[in-house]
C-alpha cells in the first residue's frame, strides 16, 4: 500500500484562487484610456494585475505540505509494516499445514481450511480498510490545506493589489507560458511559512 501522496500536489494544480473579482472596463473607456497620457501606466498596472504560483514549489517548500505529507507517509509506513508482518505470520500458518496435513485427520484438516480461509480474509480486509483509511485522511487534509491556501492568497492578493493568482505546474501545465516577472512564489511560500510558524506557537 503506498501512500497517494501526489493527491497533496493537486492542490497546487487545481488552485485557482480568484482574489478579488472586478467589473472590466467597456470597450469605449478603453479606447479613451489608451489615447491619454497615462496609457502606458494603466497597461503597466493591468500587466500585474495577475500573478501566479508555481504549485510544484509551493507542495516542496510550504512547511505545513512537508509536515502534513510526513505525517502521511509515517501512517502508511506503519500500516505497511504491519501488514507485512500479519502476512508473514499467514504464510508460516500456511506453509506449517501443508506440512503436517497429511498426519492429520480429515475433520482436522477441514477445521484448519476454516481457520486459514478467515484469517486470509482479514488480512485482505485489514489492507482494503487501511487503504482506504489513509486515503480518506489524506482527501481531508488536502482540503483543509486547499483552504488554508486559498484564504492566505485572498488576503496577500488585496494587499497587493492583484485580481487573480493563478497556479503553473510543469507537472499539469494549465498555463503554457508564464512570465517570471509574475511569478510570487518565494514571497508567498515564505510569508505561509512564516504565518504557520506564528500559528504553531
Amino acid at each position: 500500500m503506498k501512500t497517494t501522496w501526489s493527491t497533496l500536489s493537486k492542490i497546487g494544480t487545481s488552485l485557482i484562487v480568484a482574489a478579488t473579482v472586478v467589473a472590466c472596463n467597456n470597450k469605449d473607456q478603453a479606447k479613451t484610456e489608451s489615447k491619454g497620457p497615462s496609457a502606458s501606466a494603466s497597461a503597466t498596472e493591468k500587466a500585474v494585475e495577475i500573478v501566479y504560483v508555481n504549485s510544484d514549489s509551493l507542495v516542496a517548500n510550504a512547511d505545513f505540505y512537508k509536515e502534513i505529507r510526513a505525517q502521511l507517509e509515517a501512517k502508511s509506513k506503519k500500516a505497511q509494516t504491519d501488514l507485512t508482518s500479519k502476512g508473514n505470520a499467514f504464510q508460516r500458518e500456511v506453509a506449517d499445514y501443508r506440512q503436517n496435513a497429511q498426519t492429520m485427520s480429515a475433520d482436522q484438516r477441514a477445521v484448519t481450511e476454516q481457520r486459514l480461509a478467515r484469517k486470509q480474509q482479514e488480512l485482505e480486509a485489514f489492507n482494503q480498510n487501511a487503504s482506504s483509511a489513509l486515503a480518506n485522511e489524506s482527501a481531508a487534509e488536502n482540503a483543509k490545506l486547499y483552504d488554508k491556501v486559498a484564504d492566505f492568497l485572498k488576503g496577500y492578493a488585496k494587499d497587493k493589489g492583484y485580481k487573480f493568482v493563478l497556479t503553473y505546474s510543469k507537472t499539469n501545465p494549465s498555463i503554457l507560458y508564464a512570465d517570471e516577472k509574475l511569478d510570487v512564489t518565494k514571497e508567498v511560500v515564505t510569508k505561509l511559512n512564516d504565518s504557520y510558524k506564528k500559528e504553531k506557537k
